[in-house]
């Protein structure tokens, strides 16, 4: 559990509690540990994370190292990846029955070189407002929300120069998603499947009024003109190496789910019959 989480829903304790009465073992994060040195390191026989999507993909990661199952509590500020697989992201409690009750499904995950993305891999003006965003989280500064908006209508007409798959792209951003979002003139909405074992890779211009080109592939490679560039890993900065690299894995996370989403899951994702 991510005590940094949980904005606006149940406290620490009231989701310890819930989890305890259940009989799952609770480990609440302190500060400066090593969220992935914890999940492989433990003994458990199911792994699941309460937290937002990057702490989620973090934990997600060593439940396919360790090929246990996985189970989503959304207790962050976005929860996209608990919205698209069919959770309520205002009750996070009643995620928690999938450790008893739960039904597994195979979905489907993005990496990145070695690293797990569960929803997307995003380059240009929005990995810039990431970026912006975390520094002044550091600071402490209570208005970076508002001057990120300022930002990004001031730069609307910014565009880097991209190679995708061999073919040279003039985008304000690339975004790489594990399966294919709902696309409209305005914005990317929430994924239908998760389980269809392909990458999509979104292109963008401008930032007010939206032009989006689409493909899609088990692969992706991203070139830039720098050696380095600035990203967003399901909505956390980061800095990768370029080219950059990207797969899907089909069907590689054991995703518990609880009985009651089960049916609004049946039809986006494929049951494990093994």
């Amino acid at each position: 559990m991510n005590p940094g989480s949980g904005k606006g829903g149940p406290s620490v304790d009231e989701l310890t509690a819930a989890a305890e009465a259940l009989e799952v073992e609770v480990h609440v994060l302190a500060e400066n540990q090593d969220l992935g040195e914890l999940a492989r390191g433990t003994e458990a026989d199911v792994l699941g994370m309460a937290g937002g999507d990057g702490s989620l993909g973090t934990v997600a990661a060593a439940a396919i190292e360790r090929d246990v199952p996985f189970v989503c509590v959304p207790w962050g500020t976005r929860n996209h990846f608990a919205s698209d697989i069919g959770l309520d992201s205002s009750e996070p409690l009643a995620a928690l029955t999938a450790f008893r009750e739960g039904h597994e499904r195979r979905v489907d995950v993005g990496r990145v070189g070695e690293r797990v993305f569960l929803n997307n891999v995003s380059l240009g003006i929005y990995a810039r407002l990431v970026h912006r965003r975390e520094r002044r989280r550091r600071r402490r500064e209570i208005f970076a929300r508002l001057r990120a908006i300022v930002i990004s209508l001031r730069e609307r007409r910014f565009t880097e120069r991209f190679v995708v798959d061999g073919v040279p792209v003039r985008a304000s951003a690339v975004l790489v998603a594990n399966n294919e979002y709902r696309v409209d003139l305005l914005s990317l909405g929430k994924r239908d499947r998760i389980d269809e074992g392909v990458l999509a890779t979104y292109c963008s211009r401008g930032l007010r009024r939206l032009r989006w080109t689409e493909r899609t592939g088990k692969e992706v490679r991203i070139e830039t003109r720098s050696d380095r560039v600035r990203a967003a890993i399901d909505g956390e900065p980061t800095l990768l190496d370029t080219p950059v690299e990207l797969r899907v894995e089909s069907g590689a996370l054991r995703l518990l789910v609880p009985p009651h989403g089960s049916e609004e899951l049946a039809s986006g994702t494929r049951e494990n019959e093994s």
